[in-house]
């Protein structure tokens, strides 16, 4: 081999290859144990005596006879088709619960309550899967447990719960579907159903119904495909076409929709028949709409969606001698997220909207911003005059997510990460101070709701 030159540093630089292979980036570690972790946490508190109060207690007066109603139907095959004025499925699944754990107390509970823990673990799996973000994640189950609106909502038997829980749900596989489209056709199939399901629980969820399939149609639109309609390639979810995904987001939720009230054409009373039997379907919800336009009977707790995103006016669910104790129940937002969340979504909405990252929109950022103009959008132009603190519960769950995500960008500031920790953990101190009325603890008397009453319009 004598004659060939030997290999020094300047051949070794001449054969390198002209592109070195790129590092590969860090592997982000899925946060799913601390999810379920903090899922079953927030499981434990907010079930922790869920019988309590023993008392039917505010809308629970309207929804536990109309699940009875059900719970007869279920039983005997016979009940009267009440509290017509919304679609039946929560109100059928509440009815469920009380059938398996009887009509009690716990009985009518147990649905909403495990609703909100579904809807609790469906928005951490969301905002991780749209984000990649574990901090955010974790910052958001911090402050979504600790947010009030969802922990009070999820022990008290009304319709709101379930609705949140389908919507959740629908938001989860929406965005599995986006993160992974190799499982993009089931995860669309299954995000089409429980849109449908969030719909037959209560009507508030339309608006967030929609936006799966417009945000699908608009991604398309936006790649430029000469075929529209039947390509495959790009985004949200590459595989699937635009026909396709107007079955499953658009068709499948109709159906969904349309098969909660299939147990009502059987669902009559002797002196009460069916009315999906004698109307149809088309001939109830016409009823629905003229029962939701006409409730114009004033309440001391009606309010407006101004009040509700400045956090000025709540609901005291109950405030009463019971159980051997005075004890209250107040509806209002986290007096410290939902203020300082306001320029979180405003944050959001820049970064989303005009900062672009690696030529990409930060779709996670613009969808918290997106979710919660949808979800308060309905009551800024909704022409039903009484309007409740409790219709803010979709949107506090978006902005709480805007609060997470801008926690996490905050971390880059100067002692940044310092401040991003504490606003968690300063929204859980908030949570213990409030817990005894939001918890129905034993007040020492009936003057005790002063310690809480900052603002005239939380009494």
């Amino acid at each position: 081999m004598a004659g060939l030159p030997k290999r020094g540093p300047a051949m070794a630089e001449a054969s390198a290859p002209l592109f070195p292979a790129a590092t590969p980036p860090p592997r982000l570690r899925d946060p799913l144990g601390w999810c379920l972790a903090l899922t079953g946490l927030f499981a434990a508190l907010s079930g922790w005596r869920l019988g309590i109060p023993s008392i039917l207690y505010f809308d629970e007066v309207h929804y536990i006879p109309a699940a009875r109603e059900w719970l007869g139907f279920l039983q005997n095959g016979a009940g009267e088709f009440r509290n017509r004025e919304h679609p039946p499925l929560a109100k059928a699944l509440i009815a469920l619960g009380m059938w398996v754990f009887g009509d009690n107390p716990l009985g009518w509970r147990i649905v909403p309550w495990a609703s909100g823990v579904l809807a609790f673990l469906a928005a951490l799996r969301t905002l991780w899967l749209a984000s990649r973000d574990r901090f955010a994640t974790l910052a958001f189950a911090v402050l979504l447990a600790t947010g009030f609106p969802l922990f009070v909502q999820a022990r008290i038997a009304m319709l709101d719960m379930v609705m949140a829980a389908a919507l959740g749900v629908a938001a989860w596989q929406f965005a599995a579907a986006c993160a992974r489209p190799e499982q993009g056709r089931w995860r669309l199939a299954l995000t089409g159903i429980a849109l449908g399901a969030a719909m037959g629980a209560k009507w508030n969820a339309i608006p967030l119904a929609v936006v799966p399939g417009i945000a699908f149609f608009l991604a398309r639109l936006g790649a430029g495909r000469s075929r529209l309609l039947l390509s495959r390639r790009g985004a949200p979810v590459p595989g699937i076409t635009l026909i396709e995904a107007f079955v499953w987001l658009g068709i499948v939720p109709l159906l969904a929709y349309a098969a909660a009230y299939l147990p009502g054409y059987w669902m009559s009373a002797p002196l009460h028949p069916s009315p999906l039997a004698e109307k149809g379907l088309i001939g109830l919800h016409r009823e629905m709409l003229e029962l939701q336009s006409g409730l114009k009977i004033p309440h001391r707790y009606m309010s407006t969606w101004e009040s509700w995103v400045l956090n000025m006016r709540g609901i005291w669910y109950l405030y009463e001698p019971v159980d051997g104790a005075q004890r209250g129940v107040l509806l209002i937002g986290n007096p410290l997220t939902m203020l300082i969340g306001l320029p979180a979504l405003a944050w959001c909405l820049w970064r989303g909207a005009w900062r672009r990252k690696g030529g990409k929109r930060d779709w996670a950022r613009l969808g918290a911003v997106l979710g919660y103009a949808a979800s308060i959008g309905l009551w800024v132009i909704a022409p039903k005059p009484t309007q409740f603190y409790y219709h803010y519960l979709l949107p506090s769950i978006f902005l709480l997510a805007a609060l997470a995500l801008a926690c996490s960008d905050m971390r880059r500031l100067p002692f940044g990460t310092w401040i991003a920790c504490a606003i968690p953990a300063a929204s859980a101190a908030v949570f213990a101070f409030f817990f005894p009325i939001l918890a129905a603890l034993p007040l020492e008397g009936p003057m005790s709701f002063t310690t809480w009453m900052w603002i005239d319009g939380w009494g």
